[in-house]
């Protein structure tokens, strides 16, 4: 009797243990054919369960599916995927491992748009211009600085006021533009070679200005070695110009280190100026001329504003 009932025993837990393992096998096959449709690369068989590498093989195909660029806090249909992968292959318990997968692919992709749109959306420009940069300086560096400038006057403009950075720095020249301008009468060549003694005391006198009698004896004296030059050549322009081939030099500067304070160009230049008379015309200073008035190219290549001077250089010289 008792014989018979360990029989029974041992037939019931054999027939619960064959149903357990029918059941199991069903629902392992169910998984593996629902998760070739998420994953289509598949996903391996280690030798307890579904190798966990090849899920986070898969993620990271498929973080660059354009869903992962959003950054709300809503669930993307990627992240959908996963959890319905996760839920059908790992354990509960062993789940949380796999959340932060997702946030640390989003945090990976994130930097790249704040590359792409630095400050929020502002323009990125070269790396001098910061943040603390006064108005007038952004002003120029965005409008006329590295644009090419053909203008008899406007080059004999930038010409001295380049000459003045011995004193000051830009900042300082601009914001005192349009004094200068007043002052020299549009920085005309004919007009400033004509000045004389009462003009000087005017100028010098004037406190807003802030130049010295000498230096503006030097504008004067400059203006009238440009006057001969525009005889001899036709115009200062032609003549200017003439050195870098009637083109802008256009350069590729990815770093502010990389930007040059003079060239063999602007020697060449400086040695020429001075031997027909002109003073404050160094290298340094006519390789400051040249950025200015668009001779050559030097805003860095990630400046938005490189492009468009660049288009400009490119156009066929206004004089030919």
């Amino acid at each position: 009797m008792v014989f018979s009932n360990m029989s029974r025993a041992n037939v019931r837990k054999h027939v619960v243990e064959k149903k357990e393992k029918e059941k199991q096998t069903q629902s392992h096959q169910v998984s593996s054919k629902n998760l070739k449709k998420i994953y289509p690369i598949g996903l391996r068989r280690s030798s307890s369960s579904f190798s966990l590498s090849s899920l986070s093989l898969s993620l990271s195909q498929d973080s660059n599916d354009s869903s992962m660029t959003d950054h709300s806090s809503s669930t993307t249909p990627l992240e959908q995927k996963i959890k319905l992968a996760l839920s059908s292959i790992v354990p509960h318990h062993e789940r949380r491992a796999f959340v932060p997968v997702i946030k640390s692919v989003r945090q990976h992709r994130q930097p790249r748009q704040q590359q792409q749109e630095p400050g929020n959306g502002e323009l990125r420009r070269c790396n001098w211009v910061t943040k603390n940069s006064d108005e007038v300086y952004i002003s120029f560096h965005d409008q006329q600085w590295g644009v090419p400038v053909y203008d008899d006057k406007q080059l004999f403009e930038l010409l001295m006021l380049s000459g003045m950075l011995t004193d000051y720095n830009w900042t300082e020249i601009l914001k005192r533009k349009e004094i200068y301008r007043e002052a020299f009468c549009g920085f005309d060549p004919e007009i400033v070679a004509k000045m004389g003694d009462k003009e000087i005391d005017e100028i010098s006198s004037n406190k807003e200005i802030m130049l010295t009698e000498s230096r503006v004896r030097c504008i004067i004296h400059n203006a009238k070695c440009i006057q001969k030059i525009m005889k001899e050549q036709g115009s200062f322009s032609y003549f200017i110009w003439g050195y870098v081939n009637y083109r802008p030099t256009i350069n590729k500067y990815k770093y502010p280190r990389n930007v040059p304070l003079r060239t063999p160009k602007a020697e060449a230049i400086s040695r020429d100026l001075l031997k027909r008379g002109l003073r404050f015309v160094g290298p340094a200073i006519v390789y400051s001329f040249m950025q200015a008035a668009g001779l050559t190219i030097d805003h860095l290549v990630d400046c938005f504003r490189y492009s468009q001077c660049v288009a400009l250089a490119e156009r066929p010289w206004q004089h030919i």
